[in-house]
């Protein structure tokens, strides 16, 4: 059989790991084929492919990124997009589909397998860390690693100059970067999307560090939104997911804490670093992992389906269960950190 691969959406740290673990044990274990699907669903829509073998692969371990390319293309939004893949899929002789991606290109997998008899076997990634049926997604740990070692930096400045630091992380509409790496590096404050925030409250506890003769640090996701709508994420016209394009929420707070306090203020936006570089010791080994058991699915002919980490066991989930509610963060693990606010 020959297999398919492709990395959809955004890019995160640990895609070659997987690709280099699928490819790996299915051709030494396996006796499969692999061709490489360029640019996420663009690749299979338009026929695009490059090699996909064991010398392609190695020393891709470490390295960000994807050695695939990505792209957020949605082929359920072309007319013809099914037929055209189909076609693609016979041309290029390719039995399977290895779809490597975070909601939206999982979902489009879902979709493909469910409705349109696509033979699909789906690796859940996102540093945001918000599909259903995995405790975790691949690139998380590393998005986590990076915001960690900034905040841990931004202690010192802020001490020296004592300023109020405003750290804005990723997360889209879930709080995980922001509250997993707010407590492991020591902030005062965390706000996450999943708990709109009062602003007088966060000024409140601004002022308690003060008094406290500490320069306090504030976390935000991007997706954190005030209590009183006074700003909110909205989508942009023309971008390409059809999807809200977060940043701007950390100038306006610290903009509002220095009104309202009369601290000095500046904000820090970590942005797409956190995407890139090299994946952690975790990552790797989720990734990895995710790989084998992908790769497994396949040669058992499971398809509609998607690996999964349980506790520390990988399984397998309906891919269904990808296009289910986000996966959020609960209020009363939220609720434990705010013993370190203020």
């Amino acid at each position: 059989m020959r297999v398919g691969v492709l990395t959809g959406g955004r890019d995160c740290p640990g895609l070659n790991a997987v690709v280099r673990a699928v490819v790996r044990k299915g051709v030494q274990e396996y006796g499969l084929e692999f061709v490489g699907f360029v640019d996420g669903w663009r690749g299979p829509l338009e026929g695009e492919t490059v090699p996909l073998d064991i010398p392609a692969v190695r020393g891709t371990l470490p390295r960000g990124g994807t050695i695939l390319g990505s792209s957020r293309t949605d082929p359920l939004r072309q007319p013809d997009g099914v037929r055209r893949i189909r076609d693609n899929l016979a041309k290029h002789e390719v039995g399977a589909l290895i779809t490597i991606g975070g909601r939206d290109t999982l979902g489009t997998a879902a979709r493909l397998a469910a409705d349109h008899g696509l033979p699909c076997v789906a690796v859940p990634k996102t540093i945001d860390n918000d599909v259903p049926g995995t405790d975790c997604t691949l690139g998380f740990d590393t998005a986590v690693g990076v915001a960690t070692e900034a905040i841990d930096r931004l202690h010192t400045t802020a001490e020296s100059h004592k300023r109020v630091l405003v750290v804005e992380v990723m997360g889209g509409e879930t709080g995980w970067i922001a509250l997993r790496s707010g407590l492991a590096g020591g902030a005062n404050v965390v706000l996450i999307p999943e708990q709109p925030f009062d602003v007088d409250q966060v000024c409140a506890w601004v002022t308690s560090r003060f008094r406290a003769s500490y320069a306090p640090i504030v976390v935000v996701a991007d997706g954190a939104v005030p209590r009183d709508g006074s700003v909110a994420p909205g989508p942009w016209p023309g971008y390409a997911a059809g999807g809200a394009r977060l940043s701007g929420v950390g100038d306006w707070l610290a903009g509002e804490i220095e009104r309202r306090t009369g601290k000095e203020a500046r904000t820090t936006v970590l942005g797409h670093v956190q995407r890139g570089g090299s994946p952690s010791a975790f990552d790797r080994w989720l990734a990895t992992r995710f790989g084998l058991h992908a790769v497994d699915a396949v040669h058992e002919g499971d398809f509609g389906t998607m690996v999964a980490l349980r506790g520390t066991d990988i399984v397998r989930v309906p891919l269904a269960e990808a296009t289910g509610p986000l996966k959020t963060v609960d209020p009363w693990l939220y609720a434990e950190a705010g013993v370190f606010f203020g």
